[in-house]
C-alpha cells in the first residue's frame, strides 16, 4: 500500500507534465511581428505571409512569391508566489521562478500563380512552447523544478481567391512534432511530515495532426471581415519515466520494485498519454475610417474544455497498479478580445499598438506552479519599415498576469498550495519579409 502511494505521486507529477504539453496561458498567438504590433488583432487584415497562423485565407490577396522569416524571443513569466505549499511546514514561504528566455522561430512562404486565383503556403512555427523553472530547494521541488516543451508545427495550405466577390477561402494541415521534458523531486506523505525519496525525469514525443480553415472578404476598400479555425490535435506522447533515488527510503522502493539485477537506486518504466491540444475559433473585422489609419478588433474562443483529465498509461509489469487513476482537470473554454490599430506615418513606415484581454481556463481547484496561469492584460507596440522589395516588422509586448490567489493545498496527494501568484512577462518579435 505505501509503495502504491508513493508511485502514485510520482504518476502525478508525470501527468502535470504531460499538461504542460499545452499549458493554457503559454499558447503562443505571437507568431508574426506584425500582427503582434497591433496585440495579434490581424484575422481581417492577414496581410503578410504570417496571415498563415492568423488567417491562412489572406495569402490570397499576396503577390507573387514572398518569404517571411522570424523570431520570437519570450522572457518567461518571472512568476512570484506568497503563501503555504505542502512542503512548508505550515510557514508562509516566498519563492521565485528562475528567470529564462525562450526563443520560437518563424518561417512562413507563399506563392499564387499569375494566370490562377491561387496561391500556396507553407507555415513553420512553435505554436506551444513552454519554459518553466523553480530552485531545486523551493517549496515547489515535489511539483516541478524543470519543464521545457519544444514544439514545431509544420501547415501546408492552398487559398482560392473569387476576384468577383473579392473574397477568398483556405485550407491547410497543421503536423505538431512536441518534445516534452521535466525533473522533479518524489516526496510522500508521513506521519513525520513529508519524507523525500528521489529524482524524476520524464522525456517523451508525439507527432499528429490536425487541420485550419479561413475566410477573407473585403466587400469595400475599407473594410473586410475575416474568420479562422484550426481544429483540435490528439497527441499520442511516448516516452520514458526515470527515477534515481536521493534517500535510503528511495533505495528501499527502488529494491521493492525493481530488485537486482537492475541497476541500484534506478528504475525506468515506458509510459504513454493522450492529450487533445484544442479547437479555436477567430473572428475578426478591420475597419479605415482614414486612408492612413487601420482599426481591427478581434474575438478569439478557445475549446479549452477537452482538458478535463490526464491519465498516464505504464508499459511495465512493476507500475501496472498505477494505471486507470485519471487526475480531474477540469478546465473551461476561453475567450480573447484584442483591439490592434496601425498608422502609415510615411509611405515606408507604419506604427502599430495595441491590447489585448486574455482568459484563463484553469479552474482554482488545479492550478498549480507548473502553470500559474491567470487572467492577462497584453500591451503591445511596433513599427514596420517596407517597399516593394519586403519589409522589416518589430515589435514589443507586455503581459501582465492578474495576481491569482488560490487555496487548493491538498497534504494527501503533497499538490497545490495556499496563497498568491503574481507574473509578468517580456516578449520581443522581428521579422523580414522578402518579395520576388
Amino acid at each position: 500500500m505505501k509503495r502504491k502511494l508513493i508511485l502514485s505521486v510520482a504518476a502525478g507529477a508525470i501527468l502535470a507534465t504531460a499538461g504542460m504539453s499545452y499549458g493554457a496561458g503559454f499558447r503562443i498567438n505571437e507568431q508574426g511581428a506584425k500582427a503582434m504590433g497591433m496585440a495579434n488583432a490581424f484575422t481581417a487584415q492577414a496581410d503578410d505571409p504570417s496571415a498563415l497562423y492568423f488567417n491562412p485565407a489572406g495569402i490570397s490577396f499576396l503577390k507573387g512569391a514572398q518569404v517571411n522569416l522570424g523570431s520570437l524571443l519570450i522572457a518567461v513569466p518571472e512568476t512570484e508566489f506568497s503563501g503555504l505549499t505542502p512542503l512548508s511546514n505550515g510557514a508562509t514561504v516566498q519563492e521565485k521562478a528562475k528567470r529564462d528566455l525562450f526563443v520560437a522561430p518563424t518561417v512562413y512562404a507563399t506563392y499564387s500563380f499569375e494566370n490562377l486565383p491561387l496561391t500556396l503556403g507553407l507555415g513553420i512555427n512553435s505554436i506551444y512552447p513552454l519554459a518553466k523553472s523553480w530552485d531545486a530547494s523551493s517549496n515547489f521541488r515535489n511539483q516541478v523544478t524543470n519543464i521545457s516543451i519544444k514544439p514545431i508545427n509544420f501547415q501546408p495550405t492552398v487559398s482560392y481567391r473569387f476576384d468577383d466577390l473579392n473574397l477568398a477561402v483556405a485550407a491547410g494541415v497543421d503536423v505538431t512534432y512536441a518534445q516534452v521534458s521535466l525533473q522533479n523531486a518524489i516526496y510522500t506523505p508521513s506521519l513525520a511530515g513529508p519524507a523525500e525519496f528521489g529524482d524524476l525525469g520524464v522525456d517523451g514525443t508525439a507527432t499528429d495532426v490536425g487541420f485550419n480553415l479561413g475566410v477573407l472578404w473585403k466587400p469595400r476598400k475599407d473594410l473586410s471581415f475575416g474568420a479562422a479555425y484550426r481544429s483540435k490535435i490528439t497527441l499520442h506522447i511516448s516516452g520514458d519515466a526515470n527515477f534515481i533515488a536521493t534517500q535510503p527510503t528511495g533505495y528501499a522502493l527502488v529494491q521493492s520494485i525493481a530488485p537486482a539485477p537492475f541497476t541500484p537506486g534506478r528504475f525506468t518504466s515506458p509510459a504513454s498519454t493522450t492529450i487533445t491540444l484544442p479547437q479555436s475559433a477567430n473572428l475578426g473585422v478591420a475597419w479605415k475610417p482614414i486612408e492612413k489609419l487601420t482599426l481591427e478588433l478581434d474575438a478569439e474562443w478557445t475549446g479549452w474544455s477537452c482538458f478535463d483529465k490526464l491519465q498516464i498509461n505504464f508499459n511495465s509489469a512493476q507500475f501496472s497498479a498505477l494505471n486507470n487513476n485519471p487526475i480531474p482537470k477540469n478546465w473551461k473554454d476561453a475567450w480573447a478580445y484584442k483591439f490592434g490599430a496601425q498608422y502609415a506615418a510615411t509611405p515606408i513606415v507604419d506604427l502599430r499598438a495595441g491590447y489585448a484581454y486574455d482568459t484563463s481556463p484553469v479552474p482554482d481547484s488545479t492550478l498549480g506552479a507548473e502553470l500559474p496561469d491567470s487572467d492577462r492584460h497584453n500591451v503591445s507596440v511596433g513599427i514596420g519599415l517596407h517597399n516593394s522589395f519586403g519589409a522589416i516588422d518589430l515589435a514589443y509586448m507586455w503581459v501582465h498576469f492578474i495576481d491569482r490567489t488560490v487555496n487548493n493545498m491538498d497534504l494527501a496527494t503533497l499538490r497545490g498550495e495556499n496563497g498568491t501568484f503574481k507574473s509578468d512577462a517580456h516578449l520581443f518579435g522581428a521579422n523580414v519579409t522578402i518579395k520576388f
